[in-house]
């Protein structure tokens, strides 16, 4: 019987934003690359989102169409308020200006316009979408 999913992000922040490797915990397998926005203080928006120990499950963003929702009432964000932080997701993006405090998976890291990016997005949100399936996983956030 295989051991449930469990997932493991790695991260490092800089004044223009905060890059990061996702990997599946069970395995070591390195799944993708993150960006996001760097750490400002947990500022709603606008920081990337802190560190620790969260629930990730699929959803459906009127906005960005299927994605991944993350949630640690312990931490303050939640799918929905009152809480610190809400609507904190894996979605398609490239760089952190894209961003509002969410995450965005890529195959591999470029650049845009001399921005620090993660390239092919959708490629690597959907291959996420597909090994969260239905389920709800675990998912820790590490910050060096």
């Amino acid at each position: 019987m295989s051991q449930p999913l469990k997932l493991r992000l790695k991260t490092f922040s800089f004044p223009h934003g905060t890059y990061g490797e996702l990997f599946n915990a069970t395995t070591g397998e390195r799944l993708c690359v993150t960006a996001e926005c760097p750490w400002l203080n947990n500022e709603v928006g606008r920081s990337c989102v802190p560190a620790g120990d969260y629930v990730v499950s699929a959803h459906v963003s009127p906005r960005f169409g299927r994605c991944l929702i993350i949630s640690a009432p312990s931490l303050g964000v939640t799918p929905a308020g009152p809480s610190l932080r809400t609507h904190c997701l894996f979605h398609a993006a490239n760089r952190p200006s894209e961003l509002k405090g969410c995450i965005a998976p890529g195959n591999y890291f470029g650049a845009i316009d001399n921005d620090w990016a993660v390239m092919e997005s959708r490629k690597a949100l959907e291959k996420l979408l597909v090994l969260v399936g239905n389920d709800e996983v675990q998912l820790r956030i590490e910050r060096y």
